[in-house]
């Protein structure tokens, strides 16, 4: 969306986009569903389409070796120099891996990996997923036959999306032995002519590919070697405390356990494993491989050597509220900036495939405006935090301060639970709405996101803001 924009803005000007990878992430079939609510699939195309399509746009593929922002340069690994007279960083991140160099610590992030892990479950019975994120609960629900632990550091499941209510009101889909038949992937794999796997080692977490699109899990076989279905473990409040190999447990003389049953009986494990993970809470777990989903680190590492760039405090490259570094000309967008301008009330950054679109259409605005010299507002899109998905069959959007993110203790929550069906949480501060929860069909979401914009004192509905016999859209349609 940012080179489309850019190359039909200025059609005479060279637009180089730079990139280690061999083919390019394009949003489509998108839909706007409300004001700040979109939907879209991300599909890798060759980037020989979108040269075709824009002839004022090249593809240069190569990764980047060193930025010279006092030159205007970029150097490329393939030995390569270019000038600029502006320049966008959109390198996204890269996972945060457990432990680094370790062939049985597996992150997932671009297209190799998810193929990567695809490949290694097809062999496995029992791996560890560690982390509590969208990749996490992606990857944990789609598994089949495969024992999983789950290790996560906090007290419920998907924490950086939901509390631990809308945590309860998921996990019986989780245990549910059938699952509903996955939706056919409608994106397309391209691969490179003549590009053979073994001339293609498994992508280092310094050599990254293009980021998965939100739906990277569909059209992947996720089936391990055994028959059941769902088999899935959680250990909460814990974090890895150490990897051990096979010959170094042996050495230990510790006991490891085996996939805890229904009784909760511990018992110890008899069979040997590739690869053992020690828990902070004392346990030892053997198991095929461990699965990394803690989270990404900005990609800024090629850009910050001879660079004075302001950083933030999650390592992210500093941009203000036009999308501009601390760096003459050099804007950034996507995982691998920090938004360090003043919030709006109910939005806040958070690295998501939707955010990245947003941002990169609004950075490609702010690069045409400051070259063209005219002045340019801030885009809607950053009044309200929204965000839609889907996590374990279920559609969830989540909307404005939807944690009560900084609101300290003054709020108070409402809930509507319907098991099986839906979970609404709405989060309030003095009788105006702050943030949304919406699981399930509720239909809610443009009527909650009117009234997290408007900020409507709503005291006077009380707890029939929730209720169900009463249609709150006829209110305040």
């Amino acid at each position: 969306m940012f080179l489309y924009k850019l190359a039909t803005e200025f059609p005479s000007e060279d637009i180089f986009l730079m990139t280690a990878s061999p083919v390019i992430k394009a949003v489509t079939n998108f839909k706007q569903v409300s004001k700040t609510l979109e939907e879209f699939d991300v599909e890798e195309q060759p980037s020989s389409l979108l040269e075709k399509r824009y002839p004022n746009i090249k593809v240069i593929q190569s990764g980047v070796k060193q930025l010279k922002s006092d030159e205007h340069k970029i150097f490329t690994e393939d030995g390569k120099e270019y000038m600029y007279e502006k320049l966008c960083l959109c390198a996204g991140a890269k996972p945060k891996l457990i432990f680094e160099g370790n062939p049985y610590v597996l992150g997932i992030r671009d297209t190799d990996s998810a193929q990567a892990f695809q490949k290694n479950l097809a062999q496995s019975e029992r791996i560890v997923v560690v982390g509590n994120g969208g990749i996490a609960l992606e990857l944990v629900y789609e598994i089949q036959g495969c024992e999983v632990i789950w290790a996560i550091k906090d007290k419920a499941i998907g924490n950086t999306f939901f509390d631990a209510g809308a945590a309860e009101f998921l996990i019986p889909k989780l245990t549910a032995e059938k699952q509903e038949t996955p939706i056919e992937c409608k994106r397309t794999k391209y691969t490179i002519e003549g590009s053979e796997e073994k001339e293609r080692p498994i992508a280092a977490s310094d050599k990254l590919g293009s980021a998965l699109g939100p739906d990277w899990h569909e059209g992947l076989c996720l089936k391990g070697t055994k028959e059941f279905s769902h088999k899935v473990h959680i250990e909460i409040l814990c974090e890895v405390k150490k990897i051990h190999l096979q010959q170094e447990f042996i050495q230990l003389q510790r006991t490891s356990l085996t996939f805890p049953k229904e009784e909760k009986k511990v018992e110890p494990d008899e069979v040997l494993w590739p690869v053992y993970v020690e828990l902070t809470n004392g346990k030892i777990y053997g198991c095929d491989f461990i699965v990394s989903a803690t989270g990404v680190v900005p990609n800024v590492k090629p850009f910050l050597d001879g660079n004075n760039f302001a950083v933030g405090e999650d390592g992210g490259l500093k941009v203000d509220k036009h999308m501009h570094t601390s760096l003459p000309d050099i804007y950034a967008a996507g995982d691998i900036c920090t938004a360090s301008w003043e919030p709006s009330p109910v939005w806040h950054q958070m690295r998501l495939w939707t955010q990245a679109r947003q941002m990169g259409w609004y950075a490609a605005k702010c690069m045409a405006a400051d070259t063209l010299g005219e002045s340019i507002d801030m885009d809607f899109s950053f009044e309200l935090f929204a965000h839609v998905t889907k996590f374990f069959n279920y559609k969830v959007v989540v909307l404005g301060k939807y944690n009560a993110q900084g609101l300290g203790l003054d709020h108070e929550l409402m809930l509507r639970c319907t098991k099986g069906q839906e979970y609404v949480k709405v989060v309030m501060q003095n009788g105006r709405m702050m943030g949304a929860v919406l699981i399930g069909e509720t239909d809610l979401e443009e009527t909650f996101e009117n009234l997290i914009l408007n900020q409507m004192d709503l005291s006077a509905y009380g707890e029939d803001l929730l209720n169900p016999n009463i249609d709150i859209e006829d209110y305040f349609d």
